[in-house]
């Protein structure tokens, strides 16, 4: 059952709250927020950078000692195709990263924009994405956009009819009518 996607007449008031949302948290939060993620990741992906030997020397045995470095394998490979390539490049059971990676009743990918060109580019790709979850993991996954920012009702209405619902920043308590 849908939570957003079968009402647009609450779209043109979402996307101002939205938008508002967004501006507020970017103008007090971002900076600091962004500097922090930055040096953390940037030290993830060092350290990855040094256990695989710049990428070089993907064993087995370079991945059981440091198995966080298949995140950032996973990041740098095409998403799509990141698992199976991920496993053709390192040489390592299917079963292993697998099994770190885990499996997940119920997707939430966060999303968030500064303007509104940028979503429109990007609609298309929810909407493959979704076509993909689907062939792998049947019609019953469930795949939901979390969205701060700029989101028109042209980008709402393309995601609606892929089949693809949201929660807004804005009323995170939406999450509660998917049953979290």
């Amino acid at each position: 059952m849908p939570v957003n996607a079968d009402k647009p007449h609450r779209w043109k008031k979402d996307v101002q709250n939205s938008v508002d949302f967004y501006n507020n948290w970017f103008l007090n939060f971002a900076p600091k927020a962004f500097r922090k993620t930055r040096i953390k990741t940037t030290q993830k992906v060092k350290d990855a950078l040094q256990s695989t030997s710049n990428l070089t020397d993907i064993k087995p045995e370079v991945l059981k000692a440091n198995p966080q470095v298949l995140q950032i394998l996973r990041m740098s490979t095409c998403p799509p195709i990141a698992r199976d390539r991920l496993i053709g490049l390192s040489g390592v059971s299917p079963n292993l990263v697998k099994t770190i990676k885990g499996e997940f009743p119920f997707l939430i990918e966060a999303k968030s924009a500064g303007d509104f060109t940028n979503v429109n580019k990007r609609r298309k790709e929810e909407a493959i994405k979704m076509q993909q979850l689907r062939s792998t993991y049947g019609r019953s996954i469930k795949y939901v956009l979390f969205l701060c920012g700029y989101f028109d009702s042209g980008y709402l209405g393309y995601e609606a009819a892929e089949g693809i619902d949201w929660v807004w920043e804005h009323r995170i308590d939406d999450l509660k009518q998917f049953g979290l």
